[in-house]
């Protein structure tokens, strides 16, 4: 019996949903070391976005995240992030995360002082285009019956 966890997030007029479920803990080491270090999220995109709006990771708009610092490190699976643009709610969190062999980056947001293990909840998104100086998380999303990709286009700091 697979767990799975239904993320929701309201639209204009409609719902976009996210089903997630187990994956594979096989970790692909060569793409976590290439993502080591310092990070902001360029942009935010999807088909229809004039539309439907997208809450991400059940934080704040996917709008918000432009401009947002990430910060991940490979050997030990840690990280943070902080979104901070104007006109939107100031957010930081220590994150866990890693990537699996199916090309899967599954993190997990957690609350200052809070152990990764005991945090049932995650997101599961997936890698793409990666080079030494930009990558790309999709997380495919459910808009009335139609799965749609939400693209984070990352681009490194230093």
């Amino acid at each position: 019996m697979k767990k799975v966890i239904l993320l929701c997030t309201l639209a204009v007029l409609m719902f976009a949903c996210k089903s997630t479920s187990a994956t594979s803990t096989n970790t692909d080491r060569k793409s976590q070391v290439a993502m080591k270090g310092n990070w902001v999220i360029s942009s935010v995109t999807y088909p229809g976005s004039q539309y439907v709006k997208v809450n991400s990771f059940q934080i704040a708009d996917s709008e918000c995240f432009v401009g947002s610092n990430w910060k991940f490190v490979s050997n030990n699976n840690k990280g943070t992030m902080a979104l901070t643009k104007a006109n939107c709610t100031a957010f930081s969190s220590p994150i866990t995360w890693f990537i699996n062999n199916d090309g899967q980056f599954v993190l997990k947001v957690l609350n200052a002082g809070e152990k990764a293990r005991k945090v049932k909840e995650g997101y599961i998104l997936y890698v793409a285009n990666q080079t030494e100086s930009s990558f790309q998380l999709i997380d495919k999303i459910d808009v009335a019956g139609k799965m749609t990709d939400v693209v984070y286009q990352f681009q490194k700091v230093n």
